[in-house]
């Protein structure tokens, strides 16, 4: 038996015809950008998230990137992201014009830590750097420490943005993750909780003018027809992806309860493994919506082939930190140390998470993950 890392398959074959339908009717509407779909959805999600505004766009990375491109932030301004994230968390901090200062994450926890986005903030005031935000990323759908991050952010004029891109439906004392900052950003890939059928994400805020600057920046920066007040970008979703994501949305908390199911299931059949695997903690009073169900394992890599050989598919985030990456090496003139980044990703791998596995599936993959361990 071949167990997938992922099988998109399975959640077609459960709602597939309803989506077909969906798609019919946006194409035989004739209106494909900027119609019915996507309005509803921005409104249907932006309850969801408690906020006051959803904005459609066409990916999370771009949902990020007019986040900071509407903030103005000052050319050359410091920003705090984490290393041990995906690269579009950092990428667009470079193409707004602003410098990556990369922070550590914590040992038991893959999020930024507190502790350490102090001594990086202290560092850029001792050698004159002006430090204007943080990108707090809730990784694999584990919720970063916001409320803390939050005060640390309003103590010292600083703004906090989420990258909430792996965390769609993830919840930190009764708030959904991507509604603590000043605009969260959500990612709709095909692998994330919530997928369309390609590109699609989200910008979710409060701030009303934040919210109209940034509908104008995804329109090449249009404030009214063919007048271009901002230099802007073509980000906008389109109407097929929107009515994708309208059926998948109402099969949505069933999936998010069996992404639980299946979490929970890999830590009971994993616990006594400890501690050649650990698993990441859970902070109080937080309700993760996993994306991903990754352990910490010694011998990361013979693991992951042995697992190979036994037909069951992994992968790892991150292997290789951000801050070892070619495209940041000239970008950083501060930098402090990462052990827990370092760590990490020799560490860290990523095991066959979706919605419609199948509990032979998932004990096959706990057996063979002790099956190694027990033979060396």
């Amino acid at each position: 038996m071949e167990v997938p890392f992922l099988d998109l398959k399975r959640a077609y074959a459960r709602y597939g015809q309803e989506i077909e339908e969906a798609v019919l009717r946006v194409l035989r509407s004739t209106k494909y950008l900027n119609g019915p779909e996507t309005r509803a959805l921005e409104k249907e999600l932006a309850a969801f998230m408690g906020v006051n505004h959803g904005i459609a766009v066409s990916s999370g990375t771009e949902a990020l990137y007019l986040i900071l491109k509407a903030l103005d932030l000052p050319p050359k301004s410091i920003v705090f992201v984490p290393s041990f994230t995906f690269v579009s968390t950092a990428e667009v901090v470079l193409r707004a014009g602003l410098i990556p200062f990369f922070v550590d994450v914590e040992e038991d926890y893959p999020n930024l830590s507190v502790e350490a986005l102090k001594e990086a903030y202290e560092l850029c005031l001792k050698r004159g750097y002006h430090p204007v935000c943080v990108i707090a990323v809730s990784l694999y759908g584990y919720p970063a420490r916001l409320t803390e991050l939050l005060a640390f952010c309003q103590e010292r004029n600083l703004i906090l943005i989420e990258d909430a891109c792996q965390a769609f439906g993830s919840e930190l004392e009764d708030k959904k993750v991507g509604s603590f900052g000043v605009a969260g950003a959500v990612s709709f890939y095909p692998t994330k909780n919530l997928s369309a059928a390609g590109d699609a994400g989200m910008v979710f805020t409060n701030d009303e003018n934040l919210a109209l600057k940034i509908r104008a920046l995804k329109e090449h920066g249009q404030t009214k027809p063919y007048f271009y007040e901002y230099h802007g970008l073509n980000g906008r979703m389109d109407e097929v992806q929107a009515a994708i994501l309208r059926i998948k949305f109402k099969y949505f908390n069933e999936e998010l309860t069996l992404r639980e199911k299946w979490a929970k299931f890999y830590e009971k059949n994993l616990s006594h493994l400890y501690p050649k695997v650990k698993m990441f903690k859970q902070l109080p009073n937080s309700k993760p919506a996993l994306s991903l169900f990754t352990i910490r394992a010694t011998r990361r890599n013979e693991l992951q082939r042995y697992l190979e050989k036994m037909r069951i598919a992994t992968n790892v985030y991150y292997r290789i930190p951000l801050h070892h990456q070619p495209i940041f090496k000239d970008e950083l003139p501060l930098s402090l140390s990462l052990p827990n980044t370092e760590r990490l990703s020799q560490e860290v791998l990523s095991l066959p998470f979706f919605p419609y596995l199948k509990e032979e599936e998932v004990l096959k993959v706990c057996e063979a993950i002790e099956e190694f361990y027990a033979n060396g």
